[in-house]
């Protein structure tokens, strides 16, 4: 199993955007110097807490600092884009990785971006759904065949000139990766239809960190499904799960910086407050039936999380293995680093002490 990261980021109102980008890759550089697999970096406008409008530039910055890690989008929301554009920033961005680059897509879900780019409500000019699945089509036959034209889909028109090979005119940044970057995909609801595109159309599946393990098992049976339609063998390997992972030398210790430190606040000042407004609260529930006020941290530790010292993280991720099948990539979710030490730790033991442990 590799190790990996996913951060939206999550910092909380009142914190210093200059200080939060040095901090979010500062992370970046150490987990390349621990030999984690990747890294996949948010995409949001209005929200407070996930403060990066422009994964791109942060993976940017964080090339020439790294070596091997490689660098994503976690996610590209196609409807906040002009297809023709991002075809364009996201090949250019592959060439200035050389290929150490993945491409996550998604169909935008902040409300306060999803109404600033107007698919947001009953009465939204564009259907983000239909809107994601156009672009992402458009995009991949710029990077075949650009032929010259009028593009256009709900939501977006863009037209490609005739070429002028006298003056050097013409549609041509295609990527570094052929035919394309590795794409990823990132799924929520149970038996996740958008897992089962990624699969069929031989992408990353990636489940997101709220969910529990019986969710998470309708995950790979929607891959599985998915692969199969399209004729090939559901690859495990490919399954990227998003996890909330702290290890201590203790497993109290562990406990108790998820209790009361940083993992505690972000889900009590931001993920508790949020899911209920956009209705999805039941994510996190193990029984539907539960009523929010049981969705507690102590529940999360116990049923969502992983939390514990190196012997009890590892023994709760061969129980996850045991209970939904074998993944390829542990994305561990990106919090700010408070205390320093403590987190540094926890992710240092992770990729060196739990993972050769895990079967």
């Amino acid at each position: 199993m590799e190790a990996g990261l996913f951060t939206m980021p999550l910092h909380p109102p009142g914190a210093n955007l200059t200080e939060t980008l040095k901090s979010d890759l500062d992370q970046i550089v150490k987990l390349d110097e621990l030999g984690y697999s990747e890294a996949w970096i948010g995409e949001h406008f209005t929200a407070v807490w996930e403060n990066i409008p422009s994964p791109e530039l942060l993976i940017a910055q964080a090339i020439p600092l790294t070596k091997r890690i490689r660098l994503g989008t976690g996610v590209s929301c196609m409807p906040n884009h002009n297809p023709f554009v991002l075809a364009n920033r996201i090949a250019q961005l592959d060439h200035m990785a050389e290929g150490r680059f993945n491409w996550g897509v998604g169909t935008g879900s902040f409300p306060g971006d999803m109404e600033v780019f107007g698919y947001w409500g009953d009465d939204a000019a564009i259907d983000n759904r239909t809107y994601t699945r156009a672009a992402l089509d458009t995009i991949l036959r710029l990077w075949t065949d650009p032929r010259p034209g009028v593009y256009e889909s709900e939501g977006f028109r863009f037209t490609i000139p005739e070429p002028q090979d006298d003056v050097g005119l013409r549609a041509h940044v295609r990527p570094y990766q052929q035919p394309h970057p590795p794409i990823g995909v990132a799924g929520v609801s149970p038996r996740s239809s958008t897992l089962k595109m990624a699969a069929h159309r031989g992408w990353i599946p990636m489940s997101i960190n709220l969910v529990p393990p019986v969710q998470l098992k309708t995950h790979w049976d929607a891959i599985e499904e998915g692969a199969r339609e399209a004729g090939r063998e559901p690859d495990c390997g490919a399954w990227r799960v998003a996890r909330e992972v702290f290890v201590a030398e203790s497993g109290a210790e562990a406990r108790t910086h998820a209790r009361e430190g940083i993992l505690a606040r972000d889900f009590k000042g931001y993920f508790f407050r949020l899911l209920p407004k956009v209705g999805m609260m039941g994510l996190l529930k193990n029984d539907p039936d539960m009523s929010d006020s049981d969705v507690t941290i102590d529940y999360l530790i116990d049923n969502v999380f992983i939390v514990g010292s190196v012997d009890e993280v590892a023994q709760q991720l061969n129980d996850l293995r045991g209970e939904i099948g074998a993944f390829g990539t542990l994305l561990a979710m990106g919090h700010e680093w408070d205390p320093y030490d403590a987190w540094f730790e926890s992710m240092s033991l992770l990729k060196n002490e739990v993972l050769p442990k895990v079967s």
